[in-house]
């Protein structure tokens, strides 16, 4: 009892006219929960709602049958007893009658009609008495929308899941159904009523239905609607909408060939309607309804069709020219009107062969064929007539390449004739022919459509992919004309790209047909194998000889690359065979050939766009280029020929460019880089004992492709390599002697120090930088044998000047592990151990096993070990030691600190100031000028710290980077340099100090400086100041600008700047006339537009002071300037 008292209220609350929306769908799901659940079954509470479902409250009742009709659609997929199903469809059909309760009968209708077979249906014969009650009591258009949709969903669910019973009713309910469609605005209801009127066409497809009688009355309201035009849209869903309505109109009138004596005039007439979109829904639409109503009814509109075709695509051709400046080629745009207008052409080609006829014989197109003679220059021909050709050329294309039978007709009245406009006979050719001796006319309207002709039958053949329906192909009168003329067509067309006189337009298209005739089937009789050797040979010579012009060369090398895609795809043919041999092995044999007249670039691009056609082609090519490379370095090393090293040079460039990239796009291709290493260190171990090493230019371009390579090679093909050069380094003399004095510092004394440095000799030189290449690109979990003995090597080479030393050793560092987890046997080390050979080999007590003081100046000057007080020699060192401090900071290593320190002790050297008493024997003998060239450097250093190198670590290279270090150097260096601006009384080194400062500033990311801009704002314009003097400075002084112009244009930097407007304002003004660098008056002048819409009471001071600047900026002699001032006057002078 409390069960049924407890939905007994929801039934209540849900029937209750003061319930609200929400209310009313808690009680319907809490009823319908009871009802899956079987703990109310539903003929209980249909009995229990018996006095809300025949009250005469029409309220209630109507609610009542409301919620019978949803709890049904709540158990869609819950069995249901026949005999339930029975009286429930009974009940709610009566009730169709009840127009106060037709809502809930209408969804409880549709609910139980949409039921599946599994739970239990509706029968056939309560289906039709649906469908009878509903036309019989229903005034559809009579309701609100929401209802005339919900009718609507029950007409279309009864034609879709009931169509036995709906097709015994025949004309009663079509004529019911046009009355309840008729007059219907609303595009959800439309969409119902189009789907509706396209079943009905399948329900009565026969010829003496009962739609027949009603076609004209249920089209001329369908075509009422067309074209779908929505009056208000307001978003893409509008659009959308529209597409999905105008879809659902055009499969209605398509539905039934009932409907063609309509449809097809009223289409026909709206192509004269002055909206394209109209033509375009016209067009969409006779293509479909051509298809569905079928040839025999089609017929009698063939004329009226094409007519309006031609009318679309040749009267009045809408279509956008434009023509290549390069290479003459013309590019149509067509519109959407066209673009359908063919495809509807295409249709009725397919559905009916005779239309064909028409375009044949129609007179126009005729004429205007004719026509095109009389323009013998490409520029005399007016933009309409090119407009027409191109409609023509698609016109007879999309005849020719539907069917052979199609292809025949249009060959057999036009191609003929185009051929003896353009001069060219189908007689076997003379043996000037073959010398290119070959003359056409001069008619490009001929040789456009003969060229399109072309194409369309070469797309014909390869569509046919059987090969005994190629070979049948030779009784067929197209086939055949193209074996009569390809010979001769070929020998024109090469005549036509060797003139000098005619307009870039006929060589393109001259070369576009050697195209078409070299890419139709091998197995193909029109085309026989020696035209197509005949295009091939054609190709290379053009390609390796140069004799012709650019755009020619392109031109081939276009179509020679198109050629091979096409024969890429039918590989195993005799033409891929004939490709390989005659192309592929050609092409690779000019790359070390000195026959060629071609320039190596272009050699080379050949090579590789041919190569890239297939891996076997590719493959070849880096055959031939690695065996161009060994020869080159030979004979630059062995015979002593430097003529060859800028050759060498330029291959080793190519290799690294385009080989290497390729190889790791492919992927599974690391055997390419790894051997071009191994074949580096091989020509190495060649040229070791002659002591012949190839000059300075040839070994750095060496020293990149093995860097490339290794960056390119797995971790186990890097230990190849690493094993490879480690018997070669052995052989090194600057290796002997830091092999000697592994275990103590590298210098003892002067004497030693000059010897080592006089020791580095060339060879050893070229053996460093090509071990420091290795080294540079290694992974981290690549293991190096012998690491104290690398380490001094390196250092060697910095001592001696040698940069990619420094290179080397920064990236050593970095990726050298904390700890060895096991009991090393090949003499690896740790980073730590690395770090004390480093600064044990500058200073007398490692930097690894204590803090440094504070006090830098003094004290890391002082453990400096510096047998030559040469400035070159320190400069070495600190250059060493910025890039050991770059490895360090990326890993996140706490040594960058004395690093940094260090650096700052150089920086701060001042000996014109007391207190360096432990380095006096230095300042005794460096001069102000070397003095000033050390402490440049030491600032210069954290450019080299902070900044991006393309050398060495970056991502290209493998190393360890802990994220955000950039931001935590930042941090920690910034107070140290504001300090020594502070401290300092020495003008030059505040200005080291600022220099210093603006290499990380300018390299740090601008959100760490945004938090620190109160601070930061007032030291950068000092620095600007500082570097604004010196033309030596100016690219820095330009890139710490771009950092205060992002400041004052973020928001996070706008208090800081407001503090100090007066002063940003004087630095700017002074910028505006900087005479070195125009990019900085440029940034100046848009920084002081920014100025401008700071707080009124901040700028309007400086007001004269800007203008006044600027007026002298309007007469700068550059005209970005010059545009730059008239926008800062135009703001500044605004400000009132």
């Amino acid at each position: 009892m409390a069960d049924a008292l407890r939905w007994i209220t929801h039934v209540e609350s849900y029937v209750s006219s003061s319930s609200t929306a929400s209310q009313q769908e808690a009680s319907l799901e809490a009823i319908a929960a009871l009802l899956k659940s079987d703990s109310l079954s539903l003929e209980s509470l249909v009995r229990e709602m018996e006095m809300y479902l025949t009250t005469t409250d029409n309220i209630i009742r109507s609610r009542g049958i409301l919620l019978l009709g949803e709890l049904i659609s709540k158990l869609d997929s819950k069995p249901l007893d026949a005999t339930v199903l029975r009286t429930l469809i009974r009940f709610f059909t009566e009730r169709l009658g009840d127009w106060k309760a037709l809502r809930g009968a209408l969804v409880g209708c549709l609910a139980l009609l949409r039921r599946k077979k599994d739970v239990g249906t509706v029968g056939d014969t309560e289906a039709k008495a649906v469908a009878e009650s509903h036309l019989r009591n229903l005034q559809v258009q009579c309701l609100g929308q929401h209802d005339r949709m919900l009718s609507f969903q029950l007409l279309e669910c009864l034609l879709d899941h009931y169509s036995c019973a709906i097709a015994d009713m025949r004309g009663h309910f079509v004529s019911g159904l046009f009355e309840a469609i008729d007059g219907e605005k609303d595009p959800q209801c439309l969409l119902l009523v189009f789907h509706i009127v396209e079943s009905l066409g399948r329900l009565y497809l026969g010829p003496s239905g009962p739609l027949e009688n009603h076609a004209e009355d249920l089209f001329e309201l369908l075509g009422s609607y067309f074209p779908i035009h929505l009056t208000h849209t307001q978003d893409e869903n509008d659009n959308l909408k529209k597409e999905e309505l105008s879809r659902a109109l055009m499969l209605a009138f398509a539905s039934t060939p009932h409907f063609e004596p309509f449809s097809i005039p009223l289409l026909l007439e709206k192509l004269s309607s002055s909206l394209p979109q109209a033509k375009v829904d016209s067009f969409m639409y006779l293509r479909h309804c051509v298809v569905k109503y079928g040839r025999s009814r089609m017929v009698k509109h063939a004329v009226a069709l094409w007519s309006s075709i031609k009318d679309a695509v040749y009267f009045s051709p809408d279509s956008t020219l434009s023509v290549d400046s390069e290479f003459g080629m013309l590019d149509f745009v067509e519109s959407d009107v066209m673009i359908k207008a063919f495809m509807l052409l295409r249709e009725v080609i397919l559905q009916n062969d005779d239309f064909i006829r028409l375009i044949i014989e129609d007179s126009e197109i005729n004429i205007f064929m004719n026509s095109l003679n009389h323009y013998k220059d490409f520029d005399d021909i007016p933009l309409l007539v090119k407009q027409r050709m191109h409609s023509v050329a698609r016109i007879l294309s999309t005849c020719a390449d539907l069917s052979s039978a199609s292809c025949n007709k249009v060959f057999e009245h036009f191609f003929p004739p185009l051929m003896d406009s353009l001069g060219i006979s189908a007689s076997k050719p003379s043996e000037c022919l073959y010398e290119n001796c070959y003359h056409i006319k001069h008619s490009y309207g001929s040789l456009y459509l003969s060229i399109n002709l072309l194409a369309a039958c070469r797309d014909l053949a390869v569509s046919t992919g059987d090969i005994s329906s190629l070979s049948d192909y030779k009784h067929h009168t197209w086939c055949a004309m193209v074996n009569s003329f390809s010979h001769t067509m070929v020998l024109a067309f090469i005549s036509i790209v060797r003139s000098d006189i005619l307009h870039r337009a006929f060589v393109y298209l001259g070369v576009q047909g050697l195209e078409i005739l070299a890419k139709f089937p091998g197995c193909f009789p029109s085309v026989p194998e020696f035209i197509y050797v005949k295009i091939l040979s054609w190709y290379l010579e053009v390609l390796t000889t140069f004799d012709s012009k650019e755009f020619v060369w392109k031109l081939a090398l276009r179509a020679l690359v198109e050629t091979g895609l096409y024969i890429n795809q039918c590989w195993g043919s005799s033409k891929a065979l004939i490709f390989e041999t005659m192309v592929v092995e050609r092409i690779a044999s000019i790359i070390s050939s000195d026959d060629s007249t071609l320039p190596l670039s272009l050699k080379l691009q050949v090579a590789f766009e041919i190569g890239e056609l297939r891996m076997d082609f590719m493959s070849r090519i880096v055959r031939a280029l690695d065996e161009a490379i060994n020869a080159n370095i030979k004979a630059v090393c062995v015979n002593g020929n430097h003529e060859c090293s800028d050759l060498t040079v330029k291959l080793l460039d190519a290799y690294c460019d385009r080989i290497l990239p390729w190889s790791v796009k492919i992927g599974d291709l690391q055997d390419i880089p790894l051997h071009l290493a191994l074949r580096i260190w091989d020509m190495v171990e060649n040229t070791i004992p002659s002591n012949h090493f190839p000059p300075k230019d040839l070994q750095s371009a060496i020293s990149v492709a093995m860097k490339r390579a290794i960056a390119c090679c797995s971790a186990r093909g890097q230990e190849i390599i690493i094993n490879k050069a480690a018997p070669l380094l052995a052989s090194c003399s600057i290796s002997n002697l830091v092999g000697h004095k592994s275990g103590n510092s590298c210098m003892q004394d002067k004497s030693q120090y000059e010897c080592t440095v006089s020791i580095f000799s060339s060879g050893d030189e070229y053996l460093s930088s090509l071990f420091s290449a290795v080294v540079v690109a290694l992974y981290p979990q690549t293991v190096i044998p012998r690491g104290e003995l690398t380490v001094h090597l390196f250092l060697m080479g910095i001592l001696n000047g040698h940069i990619p030393s420094a290179h080397a050793l920064g990236s050593f560092v970095n990726k050298l592990p904390l700890v060895i987890s096991e009991t090393p046997s090949s003499g690896t080390i740790s980073v730590n151990e690395a770090l004390d050979i480093v600064f044990d080999s500058f200073t007398r007590t490692s930097l690894y096993s204590g803090t440094i003081e504070s006090d830098a100046n003094e004290t890391n000057l002082a453990r400096l070990k510096l047998g030559s007080p040469g400035v070159e020699s320190l400069i070495n060192i600190i250059t060493g030691l910025a890039w050991v401090g770059k490895g360090l900071l990326m890993r996140g290593h706490e040594k960058i600190k004395d690093v940094s320190l260090t650096l700052l002790s150089f920086l701060a050297w001042d000996h014109r100031v007391g207190g360096l008493k432990n380095v006096q024997h230095l300042l005794e003998v460096l001069v102000d000028v070397d003095t000033y060239e050390l402490q440049k450097c030491a600032a210069d250093a954290f450019h080299i710290i902070m900044g991006d190198s393309k050398e060495c670590l970056n991502q290209t290279y493998h190393p360890i980077v802990k994220p955000l270090y950039k931001q935590r150097f930042f941090s920690s260096i910034i107070p140290l340099l504001l300090t020594l601006v502070v401290n300092s009384e020495s003008s030059l080194v505040r200005y080291m100090a600022y220099r210093a400062f603006a290499h990380v500033v300018c390299n740090t990311p601008l959100a760490a400086i945004l938090g620190e801009a109160r601070k930061l704002v007032p030291l950068v314009l000092e620095c600007l100041s500082m570097l604004g003097k010196d033309a030596l400075d100016k690219g820095i002084a330009s890139s710490v600008l771009l950092v205060l112009s992002g400041m004052l244009f973020e928001k996070i930097g706008y208090e800081a700047v407001v503090e100090n407007t007066p002063r940003l304002v004087h630095q700017l003004v002074e910028l505006t006339a900087y005479p070195h660098m125009m990019e900085i008056r440029v940034t100046a002048i848009q920084c002081l537009v920014g100025v401008s819409e700071l707080p009124h009471s901040r700028i309007y001071p400086l007001r004269p002071k800007v203008l006044r600047a600027i007026s002298k900026a309007l007469d700068d002699p550059k005209r970005m300037v010059r545009q730059e001032a008239v926008r800062c006057r135009q703001a500044w002078a605004s400000i009132v």
